[in-house]
């Protein structure tokens, strides 16, 4: 007898092979059977109508606090995501001593906007090395299975004190020894790779840039060796190069790439989308990601499948008056969110708020934008249009309407009881459409990420991005660009998983690990986000509801029904390279 057997299903089986009709049989953990299967089952789900798929996974997210609190761990987990790696772009919360701790929680609240009053209570620290916060999590269960990178900022801090919270500090030749010797325990421990942030957007609470911001190569290569030294593990990466006009800064930033894969001989990714300055540098990283692999180096680009929006609120962190004093000190002093939302409901305080804002002026920037950028400002529809047109902006409705548009975003803010939420698309947005992302997505060497799943709590919601490739790129997008199902599947299952040294799953196939997604693909959607108060310290955060999910199952275990958790957590830390038993 089966314990499950999955009935009357399209099988999409993740290796981008045609979809055929079947069932799908597994005992305990591992799928036993594809195709033409009957026979008795414990349990029986009828996939009828439905797409059948691995579970997702997610190679880039940022649950390294949330694991010591929270085992369902959505947003990924409630997107189909069975998979994910976390401790990406550096940071993440080991090695640590105990005079540390602030400065990290510090650090993640600012590259990551994770509220410290969540971090501060929610993290146990029972943990100083890598391996100790490895043994941390072996201790838990999840909804799915985890994997954690060394991060680069936590292990200069680590080594070098509060020197390595300063990005112009460069280390001694024994402090690199150190590191690489830490890295080559990590990676014997079960650490899943070395991740690193080369980006001046990574910056602490205090607006201080990431101590990692300009490490050199005796730093970078020397922890590079480690992971040649150790044959295991993975190097991931952010930087500047993509968003950059400046041709020498890239193709140096790509040459250091080069550098990094040569000498560690592991496989390498970094992060790649499309800013308003250089809407065409991802194409000439693209030739130069071709000419590593011709070359013999495992490189791969990451990238998103639609813009890395801001969500504008005035219930959530970002919204265009947040450079008002008046804002800033009703924000700071409210005790809650039902509080601020009274203040700025007042007549007086709506004009105090829009004279200090229209006094205000930044020359260029991600605040410039949020500030001003009417034309990039989006009421959120349900389902959320992640391709809308400027002729549905705000600016666009202001002008109709014929009133000053900074007045209009504040009075449209205010509707729903001051949670209306506006959709600002900040990144792969630079000519108003998504058909430079369809070129990214469907590029020689790339792998699908960047989700920050766990990060960005109140300021961006992609979590849901494995929701979005598959529902928006199979059937297309405005322009009528699309990309196979089975081209989508495989891209954020086998693929995703081979790169990151997960062999046993990804794949609908006997021996492999029974991680599975049931999809009724004419109903998946996205829902707007919610502000939740869900954190600890009664944090808050965004949390997005896709529907069309019809069941997750994680090694055997249906984790998710209808969208609802099942109370079941078969999910466990994931130590290294896992292969097919």
């Amino acid at each position: 007898m089966y314990d499950l057997l999955v009935k009357n299903g399209t099988i999409v089986d993740g290796t981008g092979a045609p979809r055929f009709r079947g069932n799908l049989a597994v005992q305990g953990d591992k799928i036993v059977a594809v195709g033409d299967v009957t026979g008795p089952a414990r349990e029986t789900l009828d996939a009828e109508g439905c797409a059948v798929t691995p579970g997702f996974v997610d190679i880039h997210t940022h649950y390294d606090g949330q694991v010591s609190w929270d085992n369902v761990l959505a947003p990924s987990s409630i997107n189909g995501v069975t998979s994910a790696a976390m401790g990406n772009c550096g940071v993440g919360f080991a090695p640590a001593r105990a005079d540390k701790h602030d400065w990290l929680i510090q650090l993640l609240e600012g590259v990551e906007d994770i509220p410290g009053t969540a971090l501060a209570e929610g993290l146990t620290w029972n943990w100083e090395s890598f391996p100790d916060y490895l043994d941390a999590l072996g201790a838990r269960e999840y909804t799915m299975d985890l994997g954690a990178h060394m991060p680069h900022a936590a292990l200069r801090a680590y080594v070098m004190g509060d020197r390595g919270g300063d990005h112009m500090e460069r280390p001694t030749a024994g402090e690199v020894d150190r590191m690489a010797q830490l890295t080559a325990e990590a990676m014997e421990a079960g650490a899943l790779g070395f991740s690193t942030s080369r980006t001046h957007a990574h910056r602490s609470r205090d607006g201080l840039n990431i101590g990692t911001l300009t490490a050199e190569d005796p730093e970078l290569l020397g922890i590079a060796a480690a992971l040649r030294q150790t044959g295991k593990g993975v190097i991931q990466l952010i930087s500047d190069a993509y968003l950059t006009a400046d041709d020498d800064f890239a193709a140096a930033e790509l040459q250091l790439i080069r550098r990094l894969a040569q000498t560690s001989g592991r496989r390498v990714s970094f992060t790649v989308q499309q800013t308003d300055d250089a809407p065409d540098r991802w194409k000439s990283i693209y030739r130069e990601i071709d000419a590593m692999v011709a070359d013999g180096l495992p490189v791969s680009a990451q990238v998103a499948p639609r813009p890395i929006g801001a969500i504008l609120s005035f219930a959530s962190t970002t919204n265009p008056f947040v450079v008002s004093p008046t804002y800033r000190r009703i924000a700071s002093q409210a005790a809650s969110i039902d509080e601020r939302l009274r203040a700025l409901a007042d007549p007086q305080v709506r004009a105090d708020i829009l004279a200090e804002h229209a006094g205000f002026h930044a020359a260029e920037g991600f605040i410039a934008i949020i500030t001003r950028g009417y034309s990039r400002m989006f009421r959120m529809t349900d389902p959320v249009d992640y391709e809308p047109h400027e002729s549905q902006s705000i600016a666009a409705e202001a002008a109709r309407a014929g009133v000053d548009p900074a007045a209009y975003v504040y009075d449209a803010l205010m509707e729903e009881g001051g949670r209306r939420l506006l959709y600002m698309p900040l990144i792969n947005y630079a000519r108003g459409n998504l058909d430079d992302v369809h070129g990214m997505m469907t590029g020689n060497h790339v792998l699908y990420g960047l989700s920050d799943g766990g990060a960005h709590c109140g300021t961006i919601c992609d979590g849901s991005f494995p929701t979005t490739t598959v529902a928006l790129w199979s059937r297309g997008n405005k322009a009528g660009l699309s990309t196979p199902l089975e081209r989508l599947i495989h891209g954020y299952t086998q693929r995703n998983a081979a790169h990151v040294g997960w062999h046993d799953r990804g794949v609908l196939a006997p021996g492999y690990l029974a991680d599975l997604n049931i999809i009724a693909l004419d109903d998946l959607a996205l829902a707007p986000p919610e502000i939740v108060q869900d954190l600890p310290a009664g944090g808050t955060r965004l949390l997005q509801q896709p529907r069309g999910y019809r069941w997750t199952v994680k090694s055997g275990v249906p984790t998710f029904a209808g969208g609802e958790w099942t109370g079941r957590t078969p999910g466990r830390l994931l130590r290294g390279e896992q292969v097919v038993a």
